[in-house]
């Protein structure tokens, strides 16, 4: 397969996902997050999708068209490390959405951000909240789902966060 073929097949897997997770969360109460804003167009997709919902950008350095760029009130500049433990200072709530798009092409480096984030990401949850990301997520309380029809399994992947018993 080229190189564009795995592209555009990585951004239909990345649209399908995020068009599911859109509707599965449509009663469930919170904002959205979007971990990497990148060149802005799934911010702009989810904007789409979910007019009503704030959606909170996390993001190193902006780099997006000013069109796909949140206003400064929802918008959180810095490494994701640092920004992210501290995203509940600034939401109005516990997400009801988190779409990560922050791989880059190095496997390792990848693999050490989705440890990190697998073991962040549930305090930032509803009970039920989806997460849409483009790296695997280990986490107990993260549970995989299937890929919409027609995705291939592991080109993008879903998750359903679950509540911890007390």
């Amino acid at each position: 397969m080229s190189r564009l073929d795995s592209f555009i097949r990585r951004l239909q897997a990345q649209r399908a996902c995020l068009d599911f997770a859109a509707a599965a969360i449509s009663e469930l109460p919170g904002p959205i997050l979007e971990l990497g804003l990148g060149n802005g167009r799934t911010f702009d997709h989810l904007r789409a999708l979910l007019p009503e919902r704030e959606i909170f950008v996390f993001e190193r350095e902006v780099r997006a068209h000013p069109d796909s760029t949140p206003d400064g009130g929802h918008l959180l500049l810095g490494d994701i490390r640092a920004t992210l433990p501290r995203a509940l200072e600034h939401l109005p709530g516990r997400a009801a959405l988190v779409h990560s798009d922050i791989g880059t092409g190095d496997a390792a480096r990848n693999a050490a951000l989705a440890a990190w984030l697998a073991d962040a990401l549930p305090a930032l949850l509803q009970p039920g909240a989806i997460v849409v990301a483009d790296q695997a997520l280990f986490a107990h309380r993260l549970i995989n789902l299937p890929p919409p029809p027609g995705i291939e399994p592991e080109r993008y992947f879903l998750y359903r966060h679950r509540p911890a018993v007390p």
